[in-house]
């Protein structure tokens, strides 16, 4: 296994990433590209599949060259990808019918609605565990074929394929021999119904979609077949596949029920792993698979925050207190406490475990000696006190209690922002050596179909983490802190969610 590697294609929203993981699990070379974003109308936003195709395989090339290996070396491919984003293709051609409609876009939330006013989101939610949204493929998948000429005639002619990105990554690889999608991101279609492991007859009829368009569903981690040799130089086996937030909880090694991790981006993801049964929400988070492997299938609860690092850019580049994202830390640390200001920023509303769409970004606690400081620690301090919302929720959901909090992401880097999301949660938080998260995700999970490494504890031996962060606050303090969050809470709820409460 010396000489071979995974290479581990990430497939983002604005760019694809490629890493070569050699057996020790150490990065030995990683390439990166964006790809165009197309903003047809407010609110739309679309990608080009052939572009992503041709972005994925020329980064795919260059991680193998950068590295002065050949193709030949390259024991399995691992794939992950932005969710919830719509390809439909001609099965004889391979042409994509349209660009694709990224999980971002909004153009079919009138057919969402539609879908609520008619009662189907308790349905819909009891089969998938997810909430009727235009985030989710089904309905970008109908609009595609009520609007692309001839669109649907062709889709019940049996020559258009649906999937997401996993999907047609796969079939361009194996030149067309595979049509296949994986637990995790079948989970993500409003269209799979995530208990009995199937496609669901009654949402399928629901959006009259024909079933002959549709992907195998397979496992994260098993040999699905082999990469074109004339494609990177070399038939290679493409054996692991997932979408990027549970990709990242494999690559963070959250193998075990209770365990969790976040993702601070310009947002939140959490997942928390919940085990081989689905836990259902009763407070908006979404029920999802995480991976299935080896028959067996493991589930999650998710939950958003919607503005986290997007508080900060907004100290940058709105208000210009500071110059870069980086100063936040320090500027943080030059004050002893808050000062008793918090920043609420619901700058598109609030997510789980509010979800209110009209409340807005508030600041409370100002005084005369309040300064821009202050802002600074408040937005990163919001960052974690809305993380604490979600793990709560999920807690309250799963009856699991959390005992090590697992981070990746930008934000990440930040100290002071990982001690006190540690202090305000009173549990250890973790941070790898190896921040590619997502990208390891989908190389472990290939390199265990493929027998390159043993099983997912020889996984965890080998994770390194970068630092542990102790939580050293008094409950006294935390409590208090938590006060002044909630009530800076109530403060942001628009009326008309607050009614609904009452």
């Amino acid at each position: 296994m010396r000489d071979q590697y995974i290479l581990a294609i990430d497939q983002g929203t604005t760019g694809t990433t490629c890493l070569l993981i050699d057996h020790h699990c150490q990065i030995v070379s990683k390439a990166y590209r964006e790809f165009r974003q197309i903003y047809p109308q407010p609110g739309w936003v679309e990608h080009d599949p052939l572009e992503i195709w041709a972005v994925t395989i020329s980064v795919a090339k260059q991680a193998i060259i950068q590295a002065n290996l050949y193709s030949g070396q390259v024991a399995a491919i691992g794939i992950t990808n932005q969710r919830e984003t719509t390809v439909v293709w001609d099965k004889n051609t391979g042409e994509p019918i349209s660009n694709a409609i990224v999980w971002q876009c909004r153009r079919s939330a009138p057919l969402c609605d539609q879908l609520k006013s008619a009662g189907w989101e308790p349905i819909i939610k009891a089969k998938t565990g997810l909430v009727i949204d235009a985030y989710f493929s089904a309905t970008k998948l109908v609009w595609l074929l009520d609007n692309i000429p001839e669109a649907r005639l062709k889709a019940e002619a049996g020559d258009l394929l649906f999937g997401t990105i996993d999907s047609w990554l796969l079939w361009k690889l194996t030149r067309g021999r595979v049509h296949a999608v994986d637990y995790s991101n079948a989970s993500r279609t409003m269209l799979y119904n995530i208990h009995k492991l199937q496609w669901d007859e009654e949402l399928l009829a629901l959006f009259d979609i024909p079933a002959a368009m549709l992907p195998e569903v397979v496992s994260s981690s098993q040999v699905y077949g082999w990469a074109d040799p004339e494609i990177l130089g070399s038939e290679i086996c493409i054996a692991g596949m997932a979408g990027d937030q549970q990709a990242a909880l494999f690559g963070q090694a959250c193998f075990q029920p209770g365990t969790a991790k976040n993702t601070y981006g310009t947002g939140c993801f959490l997942l928390m792993n919940t085990g081989n049964k689905p836990v259902t929400s009763e407070h908006g988070l979404l029920t999802t698979i995480a991976w299935g492997i080896n028959g067996q299938i493991t589930y999650a609860l998710e939950g958003s925050v919607f503005a986290a690092g997007a508080a900060i850019q907004w100290l940058r580049d709105g208000l210009k207190i500071i110059s870069h994202v980086a100063e936040s830390e320090s500027l943080a640390l030059s004050l002893p406490d808050n000062g008793g200001v918090y920043l609420v920023p619901a700058f598109v509303g609030l997510g789980a475990p509010h979800w209110d769409m009209d409340a807005r970004g508030t600041i409370t606690g100002l005084t005369r000696g309040s300064k821009g400081e202050h802002l600074v620690r408040a937005a990163l301090e919001s960052i974690a006190f809305q993380t604490a919302d979600v793990l709560k929720a999920m807690g309250e959901d799963s009856g699991i209690s959390l005992n090590v909090l697992k981070v990746d992401g930008g934000a990440a880097v930040n100290n002071f922002l990982m001690q006190f999301q540690a202090d305000i949660l009173n549990v250890i938080v973790e941070r790898p050596a190896i921040t590619e998260t997502t990208a390891l995700g989908s190389a472990f999970l290939a390199g265990l179909a493929a027998g390159y490494w043993k099983n997912q504890q020889e996984l965890m031996e080998m994770k390194q983490i970068e630092r542990f962060f102790q939580p050293s606050m008094t409950d006294e303090k935390r409590s208090s802190l938590l006060a002044g969050w909630e009530k800076a809470i109530a403060s942001t709820l628009s009326s008309s969610h607050l009614k609904t409460i009452e």
